[in-house]
């Protein structure tokens, strides 16, 4: 069984930084796809960045240049550094994993941006 365990949401105020850490566990193709999504209150889940095995990422527009994605492959792990945030970054924060046809989700980690 695969699980995703997230860690490193809380509260910052506009400006801050915050590291989110995502380790996956249990069987799952190596050739894979990381990532993280968020989800803001009234809004649909959107993605904020991806990562390939190969280190290839991508960024949503609203956080290029503010946000960092990188991963350890022997680790199983991906993280998502976030600099300069915003009020609108304010969102629950979900680790994803795509591995062939099987998606994987984390439970989701609070992040608020509030002074």
């Amino acid at each position: 069984q695969v699980q995703l365990v997230e860690s490193g949401g809380g509260l910052v105020q506009p400006g801050g930084s915050l590291r989110l850490s995502c380790a996956a566990s249990g069987r799952i193709n190596s050739n894979n796809v990381m990532g993280w999504y968020r989800q803001a209150p009234g809004k649909q889940r959107e993605l904020v960045a991806g990562i390939t095995r190969g280190l290839t990422t991508n960024y949503a527009d609203s956080v290029k240049g503010r946000f960092t994605i990188s991963r350890e492959n022997a680790k199983n792990t991906v993280y998502l550094q976030m600099n300069s945030l915003k009020p609108d970054d304010t969102a629950v924060y979900y680790c994803n994993v795509r591995a062939g046809s099987s998606l994987y989700w984390g439970q989701g980690t609070q992040v608020t941006v509030s002074s």
